[in-house]
């Protein structure tokens, strides 16, 4: 059964606008794996707020030519499904490689992240990065330290003075 030249064309357009918006692509190798297993890591990816789809590699290869990532056309061969990443990458990249791990016969074949073509173990460390909130909280934490450090060395003379003077009293009573 041939595909129409206008469903080809609606499916690079969109395929070409989630390239666009996507902070974080990957490209998993589904070959082995059943269509309930299928159905269910779209399902999980779904639920996750994450976008999940086959497009022919032809297609797909079209759709990256003249755009940053078109170097991730290498990775496009075989059973391509591309999951497309939601607002905060790392984040994502979490979610897929948790979700993913159910899976076994799935495998991240590579990705792109921050203007970086990555292989499959590449994108497994961008997992392993802290999210944005611990990013934010190790920042808020950092910034909180300096001036607790700096009081504790404003405040030291003072405390030092006192129990000087608290040891010299209690000499005097004995």
């Amino acid at each position: 059964m041939a595909t129409s030249r206008a469903t080809k064309d609606a499916t690079l357009s969109g395929m070409s606008a989630r390239l666009a918006k996507a902070p974080m692509v990957v490209i998993a190798d589904y070959r082995g794996t059943t269509v309930k297993d299928i159905t269910a890591f779209r399902s999980s990816l779904k639920n996750a707020g994450l976008h999940y789809e086959v497009v022919k590699n032809t297609l797909a290869k079209r759709a990256l030519q003249g755009t940053p990532m078109e170097n991730l056309a290498k990775s496009v061969t075989g059973m391509s499904g591309w999951v497309f990443a939601n607002e905060d990458a790392i984040a994502s990249a979490k979610l897929i490689r948790d979700i993913g791990s159910k899976f076994k016969t799935i495998e991240i074949k590579g990705g792109w992240f921050d203007g970086t073509v990555l292989d499959g173990s590449a994108v497994a460390k961008v997992a392993d990065l802290p999210s944005k909130e611990e990013l934010r909280s190790q920042l808020l934490a950092t910034i909180q330290e300096a001036p607790t450090r700096v009081l504790r060395v404003l405040q030291a003379p003072g405390r030092d003075l006192l129990y000087l003077l608290q040891n010299f009293a209690n000499k005097l009573n004995a």
